[in-house]
């Protein structure tokens, strides 16, 4: 069991560290990529408990959801990683992102959330374009002093995931990881799965932020922004198969 950090006063307490899974399940993931997506996200949760097990920082909560025709939470409540299961998901329907924007939107703010939570990690996973009006539900995500400081990372599978749309998500073009095979696919997942040990740790390289658009965070005052650049990106390999 992991030594626990101690203060004057008393033990301190870990800090949340919310992770969500945002998956589009829509008619165009049917057969090998969707299956792909519930290996991936399966396999990933014994290490992401074992990072877990022995953070003495922070107290990973995880979160699921599925896009398609409409959206809807698989974990509607934050379940802490050791006992968190994966459920497997289907594929039908249409990519309404709009809707499970509008849905994160609802659990980035103060409650659900914690005012001690560290900055989220969500993990976006599309292949294709929204086939609804995603826009206004994008920019009330972003607007939001957890939506902008979140780490947002998306995997567009397959070459013809909409890219712009997903870096308009994440906000940097080096944070949109391409797989467009299944075993980039599996690698993308499981590297997005280890940025949660990342945020984490005392030494996450952070990024001032003198704003007030955290007025309503941390009890008032600025959560900085986490910069996972100097973190190495799995590379895309084999040719293009989706």
């Amino acid at each position: 069991m992991a030594e626990e950090i101690r203060r004057p006063g008393g033990a301190m307490a870990k800090r949340p560290l919310n992770f969500f899974w945002v998956v589009d399940c829509s008619g165009s993931m049917i057969g090998d990529k969707i299956q792909q997506v519930n290996y991936a996200i399966q396999s990933t949760i014994p290490d992401m408990r074992d990072a877990a097990e022995g953070n003495t920082n922070a107290e990973l909560l995880i979160q699921a959801m599925k896009f398609s025709s409409g959206a809807s939470w698989i974990t509607p409540s934050p379940v802490k990683i050791e006992d968190y299961s994966w459920t497997d998901l289907n594929a039908s329907g249409l990519t309404e992102l709009g809707k499970a924007l509008d849905l994160l939107c609802a659990q980035l703010t103060i409650p659900p959330m914690s005012e001690r939570a560290l900055p989220p990690v969500i993990v976006l996973l599309s292949d294709g374009e929204p086939t609804d009006s995603y826009r206004p539900s994008l920019d009330k995500l972003l607007s939001l002093p957890w939506g902008k400081k979140a780490v947002k990372i998306a995997i567009a599978i397959g070459k013809d995931a909409d890219r712009s749309v997903l870096q308009e998500f994440t906000g940097n073009s080096e944070y949109v990881l391409d797989a467009n095979n299944p075993q980039a696919l599996v690698a993308m997942i499981r590297w997005a799965s280890t940025v949660a040990s990342q945020v984490s740790q005392p030494s996450s390289r952070m990024a001032a932020d003198t704003t007030d658009v955290n007025s309503n965070v941390n009890n008032g005052q600025p959560q900085p922004s986490v910069v996972i650049d100097s973190y190495t990106l799995p590379d895309d390999f084999g040719t293009d198969v989706w």
